[in-house]
């Protein structure tokens, strides 16, 4: 049986109640679904070998093979944030990846995760995202070798990312220490831009530099690893650049100084928030952890919603030393990383953030 053919063009977003990263569940909320659990208080004692689990709020697991090997594994998928199929699949599959340069690794395989309302969407569409991972895992220089699907009520796609890393150069939330610098790899916007681009305000040069930012792989990350002055690192995705900051803060027990006028923001967000293309994950992101967060005064609800967009497949955040500041930022420019910035630096303290103008 041959596959209907509509004539009306199909836009992927208006499957989806939600798009990217922006459709993850609000920190609040996965902190109480995950209290207590089993992940959180049994699985580190009985598996020694576990490096990295759940308990931080890591960006992968890290399981040790031997004294040299480690696997570093992730998932992550979600709903259409663009309506193009072909970016879709390579966004998805980039923020995928992300997890795994995050941790110090580099990926070596994939999986594909796919789930679409097979009676709505045509088969060529699906098969145009499925096209977008692929590119993105040929440019990774790594194979999709399987995966599984599902016949779905909205449009979902996303990445297994199978890693290896030194066990010494694994990279994680708890290891940032009072005095380091803290470095954002990418521009923040990209949740901006996605409001904006629902309500057709998104100019065609603020939709190139979306695609561009969330299909630059953060490849930097496996060899920021290998600088002994990086001591922790985590990518900047749904919970925005406060909640990722918070997560390397809480597990430091340690505080951070953020400088709002230090941070990279993608070409025209700024104005974009001022004119209110703010997601609904950005305010719940601040309901879940604003408490735990002290913003200088008089700040804009369009600085703040700078601070809390969900970016989708964003930018690494590093903490390293002062000294190995210009190595860490060589890596970054060396890797095509050109809005990298030194954004603050941790300060001893109890795990908050602290944002000054």
């Amino acid at each position: 049986m041959s596959e209907s053919v509509s004539t009306e063009p199909v836009r992927l977003t208006q499957f989806s109640h939600g798009g990217g990263c922006g459709c993850k569940i609000a920190p609040a909320v996965l902190s109480k679904i995950l209290a207590n659990t089993p992940f959180t208080t049994h699985v580190a004692a009985a598996f020694p070998d576990l490096m990295v689990g759940i308990e931080h709020g890591d960006d992968a697991a890290v399981y040790k093979l031997n004294e040299h090997q480690a696997v570093v594994a992730t998932t992550d998928f979600f709903m259409p944030i663009v309506d193009d199929p072909f970016e879709f699949g390579r966004i998805a599959a980039t923020n995928a990846l992300s997890d795994v340069y995050s941790m110090g690794g580099r990926p070596i395989m994939a999986l594909a995760i796919v789930g679409m309302p097979i009676d709505k969407l045509p088969h060529e569409i699906i098969r145009q995202i499925l096209a977008g991972g692929e590119a993105v895992a040929k440019a990774a220089g790594i194979p999709i070798a399987g995966g599984h699907s599902i016949d779905a009520p909205e449009p979902i796609y996303g990445l297994v990312g199978i890693g290896v890393v030194d066990p010494k150069r694994v990279k994680q939330n708890a290891d940032g220490q009072a005095g380091d610098l803290l470095i954002l790899g990418k521009g923040l916007g990209v949740g901006i831009y996605s409001a904006a681009l629902k309500k057709g305000a998104l100019s065609d040069a603020g939709y190139a530099a979306m695609i561009a930012s969330t299909t630059q792989l953060n490849t930097a990350g496996a060899e920021l690893a290998l600088i002994d002055g990086v001591h922790a690192m985590t990518d900047v995705t749904g919970f925005g650049l406060l909640g990722h900051g918070l997560e390397i803060t809480r597990a430091s027990q340690v505080d951070a100084q953020i400088e709002f006028s230090k941070l990279p923001v993608l070409p025209g967000a700024m104005a974009l928030a001022q004119a209110g293309h703010v997601t609904g994950a950005s305010l719940r992101n601040w309901a879940g952890y604003g408490d735990e967060v002290a913003l200088f005064a008089g700040i804009a609800d369009w600085q703040r919603a700078i601070l809390t967009d969900p970016q989708t497949s964003g930018g690494l955040l590093v903490s390293c030393t002062a000294d190995a500041a210009d190595q860490v930022m060589a890596v970054f420019r060396e890797q095509g990383f050109e809005r990298a910035a030194v954004i603050g630096r941790l300060q001893a303290g109890s795990g908050k953030v602290v944002v000054t103008a």
